[in-house]
């Protein structure tokens, strides 16, 4: 490997880029850690170490890094065209990618809205709806209710209906106000009640919420079944019917934010699966393309779609569009990303990997000092506290889960924390041995962290 050239990345990165959710000036003092190629399942770094890739690259990567099926539609794709705008114009990939989208979706959400990434997924399900019932009723329903722990991108609309202090706390002069229900973190139960006894009691302030506000509220946005970015937090099994089913009663439109649950991650294509629900809009990315492009789409039904019709002077229009939505590049990659999932059959061989990472997730909940594992197909967070008893957490600045996450780069894994949880989400792809290799690093470095 070249020595020069590498102390050369790393002295032009230190001197030019900015990181995100990265403290510079640590970063600054480190030797950073610079991918220059991928293969399968794995990272390989400019001085040719390889590393598994034990959160898929940041929740993208779906069929391993350098899936031939995906890279060569992209590589044909380029010989046609790479971008075309979808301003008064149609593209072949985008018009098929909506279609292979529509089939798979829960039933009903028929119409296709393309963007860049999951914040604008999201921003625009909220302002879709905003302005749906602003058409409908002249703009009494003006509000939205989320939940305690919620993340659903970082730009203004999507922060608004976010919790996440770290993420959010700064920005809060600029937000818009939310209703905020609690969000079924059974581990530290918000009303102080046990799973399955509670009968999921904490759903009662989301009722409280919609029935005294129920006139002014357009819609309700969830992560369905997995809180992700709050660290890995899985919600009781009918949650997210209950809340579909009171959506309906209060005539409240529903938001699922599938951006990091979709495409196979819970185990189900969507996790809106697990409860049969249909939410009133679908906000897709990450996965979306395999890994590949950035590309998101937000998914609607024909009765909000209709809403948004009329005459050019009636401005109903949804005057909203990036400049790459719909670009023929991401569709094209997305489309194979699916025809995997058909022609492999990925979603069924999941099944077996998932019942190894459960299996293998039960040694690291025994260890002394992790609180709670929780998992979801192929999402799962190791919660690490200093009494197991009392429940206590770490303080921010002990950085357990980070060292451990640091540590396990040593051994040749890639995984990070989300405060003292550490992050486990792998490709589909993985191999059960290299779901063995995972956790056993795992488990070691918890071990050498924090002691037996």
């Amino acid at each position: 490997m070249n020595s020069k050239r590498n102390k050369k990345l790393e002295k032009l990165d230190k001197k030019y880029l900015w990181h995100p959710f990265t403290q510079m000036r640590e970063w600054e003092k480190e030797t950073p850690l610079i991918i220059e190629r991928g293969e399968g399942n794995y990272l390989i770094d400019t001085y040719g170490k390889k590393y598994l890739d034990g959160i898929s690259s940041l929740w993208v990567n779906v069929h391993g890094h350098r899936n031939k099926e995906i890279d060569n539609t992209i590589k044909a794709q380029i010989d046609k065209i790479s971008h075309s705008t979808l301003l008064g114009l149609g593209n072949v990939p985008s018009i098929e990618l909506a279609a292979e989208l529509v089939k798979i979706a829960p039933k009903g959400l028929t119409k296709v809205f393309y963007s860049d990434n999951g914040s604008t997924a999201v921003e625009i399900a909220l302002k879709m709806a905003f302005q749906y019932w602003r058409q409908k009723e002249r703009g009494k329903k003006t509000k939205f209710v989320a939940f305690t722990g919620a993340y659903h991108g970082d730009t203004f609309g999507s922060m608004s209906v976010g919790e996440i202090d770290v993420f959010v706390e700064k920005y809060k002069p600029l937000l818009f106000p939310v209703y905020k229900a609690y969000y079924p973190y059974c581990y530290r139960c918000p009303v102080n009640k046990n799973y399955p006894d509670c009968k999921i009691a904490c759903i009662k302030k989301f009722e409280e919420i919609l029935e005294n506000h129920h006139k002014e509220i357009a819609a309700c946005i969830i992560e369905p079944v997995v809180q992700c970015a709050a660290g890995m937090i899985v919600a009781p099994h009918g949650f997210l019917k209950k809340i579909r089913q009171i959506c309906t009663r209060y005539n409240i439109l529903l938001i699922a934010d599938e951006v990091a649950t979709g495409f196979g991650r819970t185990g189900k294509m969507f996790a809106c699966e697990y409860e049969d629900v249909t939410p009133d809009f679908l906000c897709l990315a990450k996965g979306i393309t395999g890994g590949y492009l950035p590309l998101a789409a937000t998914l609607t039904t024909e009765k909000i779609y209709k809403a948004f019709l009329g005459e050019y002077k009636e401005l109903k229009t949804f005057f909203h569009g990036h400049t790459y939505t719909g670009n023929p590049l991401g569709c094209t990659a997305a489309i194979a990303n699916l025809k995997i999932f058909q022609e492999e059959k990925t979603l069924q061989k999941l099944k077996s990997k998932i019942r190894v990472l459960a299996d293998l997730l039960k040694d690291c909940k025994n260890l002394p000092h992790v609180g709670d594992v929780r998992q979801k197909g192929f999402i799962a967070g190791i919660e690490l506290v200093v009494d197991k008893k009392t429940k206590e957490p770490y303080s921010v600045e002990q950085r357990i889960a980070h060292k451990v996450c640091r540590e396990a780069r040593e051994y040749g894994l890639i995984i990070r924390p989300l405060g003292n949880v550490i992050v486990i989400m792998p490709q589909l792809s993985i191999a059960m041995a290299e779901i063995k290799k995972m956790i056993n690093i795992i488990y070691q470095c918890i071990e050498s962290a924090i002691g037996k």
